[in-house]
């Protein structure tokens, strides 16, 4: 069996410099250390020096130059297809400004959500419901019952069902494509493109990876 280099990105990543080597935004492997540390120093983007912000890098492309220089390496790529380069200023945010803006967001997250549950409120007359509930089974329905209390607290255990989190706090862990069975990988080789019948990537380190693949390929070489 050939070199293969295994290559895995992941939805954003984030660097510090102008010039980007493979191994700055990529996870890499491969069952040959030399051409795994002459990927992990492969330039493969260079940006321009303080022009900060997101980019958006195209695997095909990362492919594409590995294979310009490694031309014997088959190339197996796991993970997103395309991915989010976030540049940032090596010499960090101005906390001020970050904590203004994050105050700035959440005060119109919080009177724009207030706003819109007042106008439903009034719009389909909330307090004349409860009033009509609670005189069904108290003497007094005026004021406050605890239909509004609980009503109330309803809403806001609501939104954090709704977002899965409180916090850093999650409720379900949300699988994505490291957790769940992936079928009909697509591997990059010498003839630029080849399927794979079956290629399950589940929640292993990357050597283990590997070696589920190298057992399919040769058995499916023989």
């Amino acid at each position: 069996m050939g070199d293969v280099l295994y290559i895995q990105t992941d939805k954003n990543r984030k660097i510090t410099e102008p010039h980007v080597r493979l191994g700055d935004i990529s996870d890499l492997t491969s069952n040959n250390p030399e051409v795994l540390q002459r990927c992990k120093v492969l330039r493969v983007l260079t940006l321009e020096s303080g022009k900060y912000g997101r980019y958006a890098v195209s695997v095909m492309k990362l492919i594409e130059l590995i294979q310009k220089k490694e031309k014997q390496v088959e190339v197996v790529h796991v993970g997103e297809p395309q991915f989010i380069l976030t540049y940032e200023d090596p010499a960090g945010k101005n906390i001020v400004m970050s904590w203004l803006k994050t105050a700035f967001v959440c005060l119109i997250t919080f009177f724009g959500t207030m706003f819109s549950i007042m106008t439903f409120n009034m719009d389909v007359d909330i307090p004349t419901l409860f009033e009509r509930i609670s005189g069904q089974f108290t003497s007094n329905p005026a004021g406050l019952t605890i239909l509004e209390a609980t009503y109330s607290v309803g809403i806001g255990i609501g939104v954090v069902f709704f977002f899965n989190h409180f916090g850093k706090w999650k409720i379900t862990e949300i699988p994505d494509e490291r957790s769940l069975a992936w079928r009909g990988g697509t591997l990059y080789g010498d003839d630029n493109r080849k399927r794979c019948g079956s290629f399950y990537h589940q929640p292993r380190d990357r050597t283990a990876v590997c070696r589920d693949y190298e057992k399919r390929h040769a058995g499916a070489a023989v």
